[in-house]
C-alpha cells in the first residue's frame, strides 16, 4: 500500500537566501531551517564578539486589538501587561490549567488597545486555538499575521553600531525591550530590542516580500549569518529556558529561575502555577564529556533528574547543561550524568553560565 506523503516542511521567506549562503538545512518545528553556515563555533563567536543575524521568521505573530485587549491579555498571562506602554515589550507566559505552559511568549504594545504577540514556531496552531477558546466575554479581536512577517534577529555587541548608519532612529536612545517603527536600508520595519543570546541586539519585523533584500544588505555589512546551532549554544550559555526543553505543557515553569514572570493577579491557569513544583532547574558543569537532553542525572548513583539541554560551551570551553532534578537534590554540589551507561562527574554551577 502506498504511504501518504509526510507533511512537507514549511519554508521561511529567506529559504533561497540560506541556500545561497551555503547553509545546512534541517527540520525544526515543521520548518526547513538553517542549522549552520560556516560552523556553529564560528557563528557563536561572531555573535559574542561582533554581530550575527538569525532568521527567526518561523516564529508566529498574533495581533490583539479591541477595547478589551488589555483585559484579555491580563486574563491569559501571569505577568502584568498593564505595565506596558506603547513602544514597550514584555516577556510573558501562556499557562495551562495543570501547572504547565502552553507557550512562553513576548508581547509588544503597538498602541492603546493594540498588541503584537510573538509565539514559538512549533506552537502557532496550539496557541491560536488556546487563545481563541478564552475570548468569550471579551471585546477583543485576534488576527494571525504569521505569514505576513519575516523576522530577523541581529545580535551581538556591535549590532547597534552596524545598524545605526542605515536607520533613521537613534538606536542609542532605545532601551532594553523597546519596540518602535523605523526605516532600515529604506525598508519600513519595526525594531525590538529584546534578544535571546545574552548579547545586545535588535529583532527586525519586516514585510515578508522585503526579507531577502534586507538579509542581503545586512550580510553586506559584514554581519555573520547564524543558524539554529549557534542560537542554541548562545541561549544555553545565557541560561535561557527553551520551550520543549526547560518549559512545556507538563513542566511547572516555576521549576526555573523565572519566578519573576508571575505577578499577584487573577489569570487563567493561576491555580496550577500556585501548586508547588516537583522539580528544580539547575546548571551543571562537566570537565570533558558533552551531555544531551534526556541523559539521567544522579547523586551518589541514584537518579534524581534528567538533562534538559546540554552542549560544549564555545565561550567557556567545557560542557554545560541545564537539568531538572528533585528539589531535595538541587542543593547538592556533586552530581553524575550517565552517558551511554557510564557515569561522568558534574558540578552544580550558577545560571547564567556566562554573562557578557
Amino acid at each position: 500500500m502506498t504511504q501518504p506523503d509526510a507533511t512537507p516542511l514549511r519554508r521561511t521567506p529567506l529559504h533561497a537566501a540560506h541556500q545561497k549562503a551555503g547553509a545546512r538545512m534541517v527540520p525544526f518545528g515543521g520548518w526547513d531551517m538553517p542549522v549552520q553556515y560556516a560552523g556553529v563555533k564560528a557563528e557563536h563567536e561572531a555573535v559574542r564578539k561582533n554581530a550575527g543575524v538569525f532568521d527567526v521568521s518561523h516564529m508566529g505573530e498574533f495581533r490583539v486589538t479591541g477595547p478589551d485587549a488589555l483585559k484579555f491579555l491580563q486574563h491569559v498571562t501571569p505577568n502584568d501587561v498593564s505595565k506596558l506602554r506603547p513602544g514597550r515589550a514584555q516577556y510573558n507566559w501562556l499557562p495551562n490549567e495543570r501547572g504547565g505552559l502552553v507557550d512562553d511568549i513576548y508581547i509588544y504594545m503597538a498602541a492603546p488597545d493594540e498588541y503584537l504577540m510573538v509565539v514559538n514556531a512549533g506552537n502557532i496552531d496550539k496557541d491560536w486555538a488556546h487563545l481563541n477558546a478564552l475570548t468569550a466575554g471579551y471585546d477583543v479581536q485576534l488576527a494571525n499575521e504569521s505569514d505576513n512577517w519575516a523576522l530577523l534577529a541581529v545580535q551581538g555587541p556591535q549590532a547597534a553600531a552596524l545598524l545605526q548608519p542605515h536607520t533613521d532612529v537613534d538606536l542609542s536612545a532605545k532601551k532594553k525591550n523597546a519596540y518602535f517603527a523605523a526605516k532600515l536600508f529604506g525598508h519600513d520595519v519595526r525594531l525590538a530590542r529584546t534578544g535571546y543570546t545574552g548579547e545586545d541586539g535588535f529583532e527586525v519585523f519586516v514585510d515578508a516580500a522585503q526579507a531577502e533584500a534586507l538579509w542581503d544588505e545586512l550580510l553586506a555589512l559584514g554581519i555573520t549569518p547564524a543558524g539554529l546551532g549557534a542560537r542554541d549554544t548562545l541561549r544555553l550559555e545565557a541560561g535561557f529556558p527553551l520551550y520543549g526543553h526547560e518549559f512545556g505543557d507538563d513542566i511547572h515553569p516555576l521549576s526555573s529561575h523565572y519566578s519573576w514572570v508571575v505577578k499577584d493577579k487573577e489569570h487563567h491557569g493561576r491555580a496550577g502555577l500556585q501548586a508547588a513544583p516537583t522539580q528544580k532547574l539547575i546548571g551543571l558543569k562537566l570537565d570533558k564529556v558533552p551531555v544531551r537532553e534526556g541523559y539521567p542525572v544522579k547523586v551518589g548513583g541514584e537518579v534524581v533528574g534528567r538533562v534538559t539541554s546540554g552542549t560544549t560551551s564555545p565561550t567557556l570551553g567545557h560542557p554545560i547543561a541545564l537539568a531538572l532534578v528533585n528539589p531535595d537534590a538541587a542543593a547538592a554540589d556533586a552530581f553524575e550524568v550517565e552517558v551511554r551507561g557510564k557515569d561522568h562527574p558534574a558540578s552544580r554551577t550558577e545560571i547564567p553560565f556566562y554573562k557578557p
